[in-house]
């Protein structure tokens, strides 16, 4: 049978409280037997010596054995409580007054007795009861002497086996009527008090569980369960409290997750539309020119056959880049990129850059400087992202720069590192775009674009390899006046 939480708290705790009452029942009768033995045994404590002071046959020794068991029989008459005993030196049990088969030990210990009248311990004293000798009960001793040779020892068993019986079935009696009437009453108050308290206590618990359990038959499903949120307090110290916001905090990060995976997706389906989209166009061109060389391939001058080779070429070059870029974006992506990091000088890098791009630059008739001239600045990071990184940089640059125009490489110092940045005086970017600059496809309205050649994903891998030497990519324009891109290195140590 399955049982809530509160319930098996409850059962616990009532086990635990029964186990404790049981335990202080125990010690409060031992307490109390130990205290009545005390008493009665102080109180009878020179009772075996006034019996040996006032009876002639242990007054001066016994040697009347038979005459003294009828004492003993006579005072147990008097006293049914006690239960008398005469013991030589060696604790050997000489005579008593009681029925055949009674006295099952013929041999009490003298320890107890010696202690008692010795005096050195205190109350009670157990000794040895003869008629059951697994048995220790409190008693009263004094020694018999004859002149002054110890002949013996009067033992005197107070509350014998009669007196004994008739107390214990007197206060069990009374004892059971009241234990069972304060149990029942405590333990029915106590469960009802513990029922109504643990359920209180975990009703927090139950409304957690509650929440979770419609996460999960929602099929976790963010944007359904999310409505049945419940309010927590997060300024509590209860345990259940924070739990409880720990879990919205969950939900709300899980929630905002799939809302980015599902955006995420959508892209994904935009970036394959769009990139099946630039593919077909190659593709479709490189089909259409090695038909018409394969066809008509006798019908073309030599002309016209070189034009076709050409622009096919073109074509499978653009298309190679294209697929190069969406193979080098998918593992930036997935992280599936190993960083070397290198000391170098910054200077020379920008230097070799630079003469790079200088005839292309020419061409178009654009200026490319490196500023400062001399940079002595030391890096440590990966050359060859960082080389990636400006080379698509400075291409953007060259394509959005219109002739007489500049591209500057320029280094600046900064508290903690140096700041690169690739500024141009180009047609500059529309502030409502700048947000997107950097998003996978996107090309500003303003772009200049080379047929079939840039498919808007070289910003996205220049920002993930920013983003692997541990800097930002960032962007600032003027429409019309020109953009600087521009991150941070930092020095080597």
């Amino acid at each position: 049978m399955k049982t809530r939480f509160y319930q098996r708290l409850s059962l616990v705790t009532i086990t635990a409280f029964l186990m404790m009452t049981t335990a202080f029942v125990w010690w409060s009768n031992d307490m109390q037997t130990v205290t009545r033995h005390q008493a009665e045994q102080q109180l009878h404590l020179e009772l075996a010596e006034h019996l040996v002071q006032d009876n002639p046959l242990l007054k001066d020794g016994v040697f009347d054995y038979e005459g003294l068991g009828n004492l003993f029989h006579t005072l147990m008459i008097l006293g049914p409580s006690f239960e008398f005993y005469y013991l030589d030196t060696e604790g050997n049990i000489l005579t008593y007054s009681a029925e055949p088969g009674k006295v099952k030990a013929s041999k009490v210990p003298l320890e107890p007795v010696h202690t008692f009248l010795e005096k050195s311990q205190a109350l009670p004293i157990l000794g040895k009861d003869p008629r059951n000798p697994a048995k220790n009960k409190i008693f009263s001793a004094s020694p018999v002497y004859k002149d002054s040779n110890l002949q013996g020892y009067l033992y005197v068993i107070i509350g014998g086996e009669r007196y004994d019986s008739i107390v214990d079935k007197l206060t069990n009696n009374r004892l059971f009527a009241q234990y069972t009437l304060i149990g029942v009453t405590t333990l029915s108050l106590f469960l009802t008090m513990m029922v109504t308290l643990f359920a209180f206590l975990t009703r927090p618990i139950n409304r957690l569980t509650s929440a979770m359990e419609k996460v999960r038959d929602s099929n976790y499903d963010m944007l359904t369960s999310a409505n049945e949120k419940m309010e927590w307090k997060r300024d509590s110290v209860d345990e259940v409290q924070k739990l409880g916001c720990a879990f919205n905090d969950m939900v709300d990060h899980i929630q905002k997750q799939f809302k980015e995976l599902q955006s995420i997706d959508a892209r994904r389906r935009a970036l394959l539309a769009d990139l099946s989209h630039d593919l077909r166009t190659p593709l479709a061109n490189l089909q259409g020119y090695i038909e018409t060389l394969a066809i008509n391939d006798e019908k073309l001058s030599a002309e016209e056959r070189q034009r076709f080779i050409q622009i096919t070429l073109k074509n499978s070059q653009n298309l190679k880049r294209l697929i190069d870029q969406i193979f080098e974006l998918a593992y930036l992506e997935a992280g599936q990129v190993n960083v070397s990091n290198e000391r170098f000088p910054i200077g020379e890098l920008l230097h070799d850059i630079a003469a790079k791009f200088a005839l292309k630059a020419a061409e178009h008739k654009i200026s490319l400087t490196v500023a400062p001239d001399n940079i002595e600045t030391i890096v440590c990071t990966d050359i060859e992202k960082l080389e990636r990184v400006l080379t698509n940089l400075i291409g953007n640059a060259i394509r959005h720069t219109k002739a007489n125009g500049s591209i500057v490489l320029a280094v600046q110092n900064d508290k903690d590192g140096i700041v690169v940045e690739v500024e141009d005086s180009g047609i500059g970017i529309e502030q409502s775009e700048l947000q997107y600059i950097f998003d996978t496809r996107y090309q500003a309205s303003n772009s200049q674009k080379e047929r079939g050649i840039n498919a808007g994903l070289g910003l996205a891998i220049c920002k993930k390899l920013v983003e692997i030497n541990g800097s930002v990519l960032d962007v600032r324009s003027t429409l019309g006046k020109g953009t600087t891109f521009f991150f941070k290195l930092q020095k080597a140590a």
